[in-house]
């Protein structure tokens, strides 16, 4: 016997309306049909049927969430710029707790720049924070950063970003040495005495330097070297008086009077470093680079000699003069020429 079939509108209207529905009639119509009249107080009312059913959906209804859940909204995410980044991981201290550093490797501030910072902060804010290291209670010593610091405090500012690291004195000065290096702030002479006082406090050589700097064994070698300038020398390298180029013609000089001698010539007059060059080839003995000195006449007796000679030996003779050392040369072809001419001229002494 054949099952009777449910419909699917049956349903849809069953979750529709929200009544209790009977199963669908069978197919064979029935002999006899009710009237039933439906008054209009039993029709249910629009906002009644709305609200007391959802709309069917294909997809299942997410279960209703807690009125507390439902009223928080998801704040806009603010777009990340570098001084938000910077504020998550620095300190604001105030600026007269921070002290400079006495064994900073740069000295030489020059004003026109600390000026040109000073303004650019003040428009735009401290971007880059002073490295620095505690040395007491709220009181901290620049690592990195003095320049910043001076222009910080020429526009009176009262607290200053700083990023605050743990190390000891000989650390901070490898620090600042590197900051200053990979920045390209430090002179010649800077960089050399930095060196120099990280060989001697952590007695480090130059391979351990270089390395430490990133730099070639040659390059700190020639760092180093500028140490042994004349005093004088050094303070016009400090002071950009002069090149490296022309430090290098000093050093080229062996003896300390003539590289004194060139200092004095470079702080009475402004010289190119060929000139330089070539003042130390003179200063050294050396004829200076694309000159030639004009040859001294030899004496009458040398040519006389010369002649002489060449008559007795039968081979060319020279007798010739070089920076102030006399020779005879004695031309000859091989061995048994050089027997011959030895014989001649034990012959002739004796």
């Amino acid at each position: 016997m054949a099952k009777n079939t449910k419909g699917g509108l049956g349903r849809g209207l069953n979750s529709l309306l929200g009544g209790t529905f009977e199963t669908a009639m069978p197919a064979t119509p029935s002999p006899s049909r009710e009237r039933v009249v439906v008054g209009e107080e039993d029709i249910p009312s629009y906002n009644s049927f709305v609200e007391s059913k959802p709309m069917p959906s294909s997809v299942p209804a997410e279960p209703p969430r807690p009125a507390a859940q439902r009223e928080q909204v998801k704040p806009v995410e603010e777009p990340l710029t570098l001084k938000k980044m910077l504020a998550k991981k620095l300190d604001e201290v105030p600026l007269e707790s921070v002290v400079p550093n006495p064994d900073q490797p740069r000295t030489n501030f020059k004003q026109e720049e600390i000026e040109e910072l000073a303004n650019s902060i003040e428009k735009d804010g401290l971007l880059q924070p002073i490295l620095v290291r505690t040395i007491g209670e709220g009181k901290y010593q620049i690592i990195a950063g003095e320049r910043r610091w001076q222009a910080c405090k020429s526009i009176g500012m009262k607290t200053v970003p700083v990023r605050i690291k743990d190390v000891d004195e000989d650390r901070a000065l490898e620090l600042a040495l590197v900051e200053n290096i990979q920045r390209s702030d430090l002179n010649p002479i800077e960089e050399a005495y930095g060196y120099k006082r990280l060989m001697e406090r952590k007695n480090m050589t130059q391979a351990d330097i270089a390395q430490a700097m990133s730099k070639g064994r040659s390059t700190v070698a020639n760092a180093l070297r500028l140490l042994d300038l004349p005093e004088g020398a050094q303070q016009l390298l400090f002071e950009d008086k002069i090149t490296a180029g022309h430090a290098r013609a000093i050093l080229s000089i062996p003896s300390k009077e003539g590289r004194q001698t060139l200092t004095n010539k470079l702080m009475e007059m402004k010289m190119s470093v060929r000139e330089a060059e070539n003042l130390a080839r003179l200063l050294s003995g050396k004829p200076s680079d694309g000159s030639t000195t004009p040859r001294q006449p030899l004496p009458k007796a040398y040519k006389s000699v010369a002649k002489a000679l060449r008559e007795v030996l039968n081979t060319n003779v020279r007798v010739k003069s070089v920076k102030g050392k006399n020779k005879i040369e004695i031309e000859f072809k091989d061995e048994e020429e050089l027997e011959r001419l030895f014989e001649e001229l034990i012959a002739s002494v004796s």
